[in-house]
């Protein structure tokens, strides 16, 4: 419990100091990213870090591992995120998803080899992934400010404060191992960056303003899944 109360702790710290600091002078056009001025500046942070650390990170990892290998890396943390998924199904009553979800979880940890085969997909058991973010927009927070997160990249306030549920139901985060955590968490960043190296140097090539495409992207996709596939028209948008 040690490791989420902390992460917890140091999230609302870095929302409470971005509200205090990350005022705007005012004269943007878009609504939905009224942190403009410090969400740049956070992006290309992020930018420059994957540049030099992450990016060649992943390559490595890419070229070290086996394809069956990194596909069995990604169904395994993929199957952790079906544990929340449950939950926040649960939350939002939508009961037979989440039914899907502790079938999912059920199938591939055991017949899967805890994840690493993802066996419930053939057996017509469809992957949902809904988090803690969009049970906030669920239940009315659905227009929720833009925010670009230290590392982690977009995001917004409702989305951010998500992350602490997150943090809490996953299993890794109570290890008594606290070297085996980090492992793992590192583990898992680096594969997410590895199967995203393609769409990143797509983004690079095609992208005037790659800010602004991955804000409007980021923000599209989260809107469709919160109100699952069927958005009414966002009213941040004129």
């Amino acid at each position: 419990m040690n490791k989420s109360v902390f992460l917890n702790i140091g999230l609302i710290s870095l929302l409470l100091l971005i509200g205090g600091c990350a005022s705007t002078p005012g004269g943007y056009s878009d609504p939905r990213d009224p942190m403009e001025a410090y969400n740049r500046k956070m992006h290309g942070f992020n930018q420059a870090i994957d540049k030099a650390i992450l990016k060649p990170l992943a390559k490595g990892y890419k070229v070290i591992t086996p394809e069956p290998v990194d596909h069995g890396i990604t169904n395994f943390f993929n199957n952790l995120a079906d544990i929340s998924s449950a939950i926040n199904n649960l939350l939002q009553f939508k009961l037979s998803r989440a039914g899907s979800d502790v079938g999912r979880l059920a199938m591939n940890t055991t017949i899967g080899l805890f994840g690493f085969f993802d066996v419930a997909t053939n057996m017509g058991f469809p992957s949902y992934k809904e988090d803690f973010g969009q049970t906030f927009g669920y239940w009315g927070d659905d227009s929720s400010p833009y925010l670009v997160l230290p590392f982690l990249g977009p995001s917004t306030v409702r989305d951010a404060l998500g992350l602490g549920g997150e943090i809490l139901v996953n299993p890794l985060v109570h290890l008594d191992d606290d070297y085996l955590y980090a492992g793992a968490t590192v583990l898992d960043f680096v594969d997410t960056r590895a199967d995203l190296l393609g769409a990143g140097e797509l983004l690079e090539e095609a992208a005037f303003d790659p800010y602004l495409f991955i804000r409007d992207a980021y923000l599209q996709r989260r809107r469709n899944k919160i109100f699952d596939g069927h958005p009414p028209p966002d009213p941040g948008i004129e």
